[in-house]
């Protein structure tokens, strides 16, 4: 019961939330996992807007013994999260529209059946179908072998239980809906890195945020990574979808991406045998350090957008992945403190960042499902007037070799 104390004491901190009913849905340290569990807006007297929330325990193949977590609001956004996977979003649908894609990966794979060393490190991809992975937090990028180990790709953080979950719903309109987890990194004389992820959403909107504090609580300095790995489908991607972002500089990440270097700002169709091409991104951002990056249908009315602030994720990887159907159709747009590159490259390059004993970073990202014409020009508008007259510098040149 302590930890949870500190868990809700330290999201209070950060949120300044206060007046709200909190249901503890899994507590490790106690044993207590509530399994399948609901909650709706008529149980808590909410006229305002109809919503529920449901826990669900999944069960076959791969996936036995996964929970899934949804909030569902009737006229807003349906977020589908895995605690079972570092609470991770498997998928945002509402307005006609979704973020989110169709992997060949269909089940909600447990990690205890995953091995991360697999393929040479490259086990990650063996779970992967969700709408936003957080890759990191005691390492990222490619997978490579060093110091006597293997980095696997995309660290270890979104194939990590939660070990304490957390619903909040606030007592007054509009409602706020929290959902808290605690992932922890935790190994004997290597890191203990913990995460308190927060999302919130208010019923009825096309947006939702995430607030997420990564602590250091060993006795020694350690170093992070984090990228927010953001993935898009049909709708939104098609053929003649457009990226948008204010930045200073773009380069593609390896000699395979620099044929799509004179058109990163527009997509293919599905294209067998396309693979994927990786580019990394410079962002600009306002006066308050905030900025964005969105992908848009051909049309110009569907669209998805995700704000951030550079201080804390100082760079952007655009990934296209826009190879067949079947394959996995997909965009991702994903902010981070690292690119790509194995975390040996980015130690190399400076900008690996670390965490001092008792020291805590935080992370504040808005995605916004964009369904009108009118939604998708005002993302234009604000990322030009971020971009201003500052013209993008085309980098043929990859800025590492891996």
């Amino acid at each position: 019961m302590k930890k949870i104390l500190v868990l809700t004491t330290i999201a209070l901190l950060v949120s300044g939330s206060a007046a709200a009913k909190t249901w503890v849905l899994t507590n490790a340290e106690e044993g207590m996992d509530k399994g399948n569990w609901q909650i709706n807006s008529d149980q808590l007297k909410v006229k305002d807007h109809a919503f529920s929330i449901e826990q669900k325990v999944l069960h076959g193949g791969k996936q036995e013994g996964s929970k899934i977590l949804t909030i569902h609001s009737k006229d807003g956004l349906t977020i589908t999260l895995s605690p079972t996977r570092g609470m991770n979003l498997l998928r945002i649908e509402g307005f006609g529209s979704r973020m989110g894609w169709d992997s060949p990966v269909k089940e909600v794979v447990n990690p205890a059946f995953s091995n991360l060393e697999s393929r040479n490190g490259l086990g990650w991809l063996g779970g992967f179908n969700e709408m936003m992975v957080r890759c990191g937090y005691e390492w990222t990028g490619h997978p490579v072998t060093a110091d006597g180990q293997i980095y696997t790709l995309h660290g270890k953080a979104g194939n990590t239980p939660a070990s304490l979950v957390e619903v909040e719903v606030a007592d007054s309109a509009p409602y706020e809906i929290r959902i808290r987890g605690l992932v922890k990194e935790s190994t004997f004389k290597k890191a203990d890195l913990q995460t308190l992820t927060e999302l919130r959403y208010v019923p009825g909107s096309n947006s939702f945020s995430l607030h997420d504090v990564l602590t250091n609580h060993a006795d020694y300095p350690h170093d992070y990574q984090i990228i927010y790995h953001s993935n898009f489908g049909t709708p939104i991607l098609e053929e003649g979808a457009r990226f948008l972002a204010p930045m200073s500089s773009i380069s593609p990440f390896n000699d395979y991406a620099k044929s799509g270097l004179k058109t990163w700002q527009t997509y293919q169709g599905p294209t067998k045998d396309f693979d994927e091409m990786v580019f990394n991104i410079q962002p600009l951002a306002d006066e308050n350090h905030q900025t964005l990056a969105a992908v848009v249908n051909k049309a110009g009315d569907k669209g998805a957008s995700i704000q951030f602030d550079t201080r804390q994720l100082p760079v952007l990887t655009l990934w296209k992945n826009t190879d067949t159907v079947k394959q996995g159709y997909v965009t991702g747009i994903e902010p981070g403190t690292s690119y790509a590159y194995p975390v040996t490259i980015e130690r190399e390059q400076k900008r690996v960042k670390q965490l001092q004993p008792g020291a805590s970073a935080q992370f504040d990202l808005t995605y916004t499902l964009l369904h009108d014409s009118a939604q998708v020009a005002a993302v234009e508008q604000k990322i030009a007037k971020i971009q201003g007259d500052n013209k993008v510098a085309e980098n043929e040149t990859p800025i590492a070799k891996e």
